[in-house]
């Protein structure tokens, strides 16, 4: 899953360049410990026709046609997001990358939660696929970061990882003509599991209030 990460260098780089916006720019700070049920930065087109802007949503995907007492998830997974009558209308029209240089994950040692940070070997700015959806109360749109079976080194922390788009598939994921299923698998694949490392971290990172510590995501 995906329930934490940090985005500390503010690198839309591979990105302005993928959609062919030099400008490309948000004005955010960094975090090194980002929770559900905040505002995050995510790359969309607000409809077919915009440019890509980096906008401020919530970290928490609830329809506007959904009950008020309907779920908020976090996370939606790869192999159903796309025929789920929940997620399939953003699958099709509403994808988004959430920028990020790494994220959370906790493995049990000896009855103790120890966390792990997971992120990108040559330290580039990881672009999580996620879809969005307009809320139907006074938050901005809501998101959900699509997560995958874990590959690579990150199968010794967890069973699932964020999906993180290769560079070459970022325009595509953002681009609204791409709607069935097979033809957005067709143009997008995931970053090489070779590229992803992680090494323990302190458990000061267990308490969601504090993201501006850079320290959180040094090996012990």
């Amino acid at each position: 899953m995906c329930g934490r990460f940090a985005f500390h260098s503010l690198d839309f780089s591979a990105l302005a360049e993928a959609v062919h916006q030099p400008d490309l720019f948000a004005d955010v700070e960094p975090r090194y410990n980002v929770p559900p049920g905040t505002l995050i930065s995510v790359a969309r087109r607000a409809d077919d026709d915009a440019p890509v802007t980096i906008d401020r949503l919530w970290w928490g995907y609830r329809p506007h046609w959904a009950d008020a007492k309907a779920p908020q998830p976090i996370n939606a997974k790869a192999e159903t997001v796309a025929t789920s009558k929940y997620f399939a209308p953003a699958f099709q029209r509403h994808r988004c990358l959430i920028p990020a240089d790494g994220w959370y994950e906790w493995l049990l040692v000896d009855g103790r939660k120890q966390p792990h940070y997971l992120t990108r070997t040559d330290r580039q700015t990881l672009y999580l696929a996620g879809i969005w959806t307009e809320r139907g109360d006074d938050l901005p749109p809501g998101v959900a970061i699509i997560t995958e079976p874990a590959r690579g080194s990150a199968r010794e922390v967890h069973d699932r990882m964020p999906l993180a788009l290769s560079d070459d598939s970022l325009e595509p994921w953002l681009d609204p003509h791409f709607t069935e299923r097979d033809a957005i698998r067709g143009v997008t694949r995931h970053v090489d599991a070779s590229l992803i490392e992680h090494w323990t971290v302190s458990t000061a990172v267990n308490k969601p209030g504090d993201d501006r510590n850079a320290a959180l995501i040094n090996p012990l």
